[in-house]
């Protein structure tokens, strides 16, 4: 499993779920049911960093409730998920829907399902201590993200 196979993966269950989370984690959870044990901890190690590495205080600015958005972000598939990284406040030219945007349990439909493969004891890939990029104050945050902003005003 490399990080081409898994955007390949998560891309798959996200183009068959029809924006459905609910469907999305079980199509998740089928396509991990099939990996090697190595693949499915490889699988989630990547999940782990990606979701490291949207540790940002850009990226924060742009959702706060931020750990359920950093999964159901990668869930929607590579494109997207550069696409944000890259540019937070274009997170306003695609469609804002609160159950999918802040979906609680596509994190969970992935860890289960590569405990199932791989077994209980799967490695944690250590969580950064501060977001990475610079810090915004939340007075700043419609001035960051002009788009967005004029999405919630």
């Amino acid at each position: 499993m490399d990080e081409v196979a898994f955007w390949i993966l998560i891309q798959s269950a996200h183009d068959a779920s029809g924006g459905d989370m609910n469907k999305k984690c079980e199509a998740v959870k089928a396509s991990i049911a099939k990996l090697t044990k190595n693949d499915a901890l490889e699988f989630f190690r990547i999940f782990q960093e990606l979701r490291q590495r949207a540790f940002s205080w850009p990226l924060w600015g742009a959702d706060d409730t931020f750990d359920d958005f950093r999964t159901s972000l990668i869930s929607r598939g590579r494109l997207a998920y550069e696409k944000a990284m890259a540019d937070p406040d274009s997170l306003a030219d695609d469609d804002i829907d609160e159950e999918t945007w802040f979906f609680e349990g596509f994190q969970y439909a992935v860890r289960q399902s590569v405990e199932a493969v791989a077994g209980p004891s799967i490695p944690n890939v250590p969580h950064p201590l501060k977001p990475t990029g610079t810090q915004w104050l939340e007075d700043e945050v419609y001035k960051l993200f002009p788009k967005l902003a004029k999405l919630f005003a």
